[in-house]
């Protein structure tokens, strides 16, 4: 059943497209966690009842995530979110296993860009990029040259782009890891809680999940760590977590991850529907009612892209400077951002990677199990307005 907010079926007075950045907190969520923002208040480290009864929530909890991505519960670590996990994923497997050479795209998030970046600049490794096409396909022969040129190496590469939308053949890239030896991380943000996740059958080494991305709160998330490999932690100070991550736990956070996670994959096929409904529909409109209207990557294709997010390329105009603003004054919420265009402006590091026209105008939508199809039209309605005579 699709849970839908409290919207009216005529002309919405604002709609938010802009659920990659964060999704509204699922009611049911809310409901699992009050519980342990009142009553069951105790430190989960204490020995006493108090403490006891939280540490059983929080080992319920990593059962529970283990259970739904085919994982093990000692190989479940909980963590602030998606940054953190990446960050732990890269600095611990570098530092820990004296990896010198690194793999990642240009396409990726900053939580694993900066990292490996920072790395690099330390001198501690040296960094490679796989090679993409015009619209952001990997070229997995190049990866595969890369992993064979060089001596075991780390290899981060997302399974879902948070900004196009493109998916990555993460089975594919697995399976090329494992034939030359490297230790594979995969950055599922964006994809856990909208795709199923078995960890065993993908053989990678670790995956992330952060719990606001699939309507849970924010501040929270997890790291998969394949037992295979035992990394040094990224925070110390205390032996929470296995002696992986210290510092009291966020109980809350984690028992709201939790319920989010078990929400997401009972409803995952009729929200998967519904979802795809409102893309197409917004693919449609635009096409109808703009001219010169593009996508960017393969945010268009259904089969190659998540379902959640469509990037939009709009023809050149003065409207491209104030896009957002004028999008948010008309209330609608979105993200974008253009090209960089010769360092001159600070835009979209994917948009200029796939080089991307920095006179086109970009915007993401992003759609939840929340949104209607009467929102849709308003959006498109009120970026129509801008652009509906603008010539091509």
């Amino acid at each position: 059943m699709i849970a839908q907010r409290m919207t009216p079926t005529s002309t919405p007075a604002s709609v938010y497209f802009d659920n990659a950045a964060t999704t509204p907190l699922d009611p049911e969520v809310l409901d699992a966690m009050l519980p342990f923002m009142r009553e069951h208040f105790g430190n989960p480290s204490s020995i006493h009842g108090h403490g006891r009864k939280v540490r059983a929530a929080i080992e319920n909890a990593r059962k529970t995530v283990a259970h739904l991505i085919n994982a093990a519960p000692a190989e479940i670590s909980f963590t602030s979110g998606g940054t953190e996990a990446d960050n732990y994923a890269a600095f611990g497997s570098i530092r820990t296993l004296g990896l010198k050479h690194a793999v990642t795209s240009k396409l990726e998030h900053h939580a694993v860009l900066h990292t490996l970046e920072a790395l690099a600049k330390k001198g501690e490794i040296e960094l490679s990029f796989v090679r993409h096409d015009a619209q952001g396909q990997l070229d997995l022969a190049h990866l595969e040259e890369l992993l064979g040129s060089n001596t075991r190496s780390f290899v981060s590469l997302m399974h879902g782009n948070n900004e196009i939308g493109n998916l990555n053949d993460i089975q594919s890239i697995s399976d090329i890891c494992r034939a030359h030896g490297a230790i594979f991380h995969t950055d599922t943000v964006q994809t856990m809680g909208h795709y199923r996740h078995d960890v065993r059958q993908l053989g990678s080494h670790f995956l992330v999940g952060s719990a606001h991305k699939f309507h849970g709160p924010k501040g929270v998330g997890f790291l998969f760590c394949n037992s295979e490999v035992q990394v040094q932690p990224l925070i110390h100070g205390g032996a929470q977590e296995r002696n992986v991550r210290a510092g009291t736990e966020n109980v809350y956070g984690i028992v709201g991850l939790t319920k989010a996670l078990e929400i997401a994959y009972r409803d995952m096929a009729a929200h998967q529907q519904h979802i795809q409904g409102l893309k197409d529909r917004f693919i449609e409109r635009l096409r109808a009612e703009i001219d010169d209207v593009q996508f960017n990557g393969l945010s268009a294709d259904a089969e190659r892209s998540l379902y959640t997010v469509l990037s939009v390329s709009l023809p050149p105009s003065d409207m491209n400077e104030m896009l957002l603003f004028n999008l948010d004054i008309n209330h609608v919420s979105a993200s974008g951002g253009s090209a960089c265009s010769s360092g001159s402006n600070i835009g979209s590091h994917v948009l200029s990677a796939l080089g991307c026209d920095p006179n086109r105008g970009a915007i993401r939508f992003s759609m939840s199990k929340y949104n209607t199809p009467q929102e849709v039209d308003f959006a498109v309605e009120q970026l129509a307005k801008m652009y509906r005579r603008v010539p091509a």
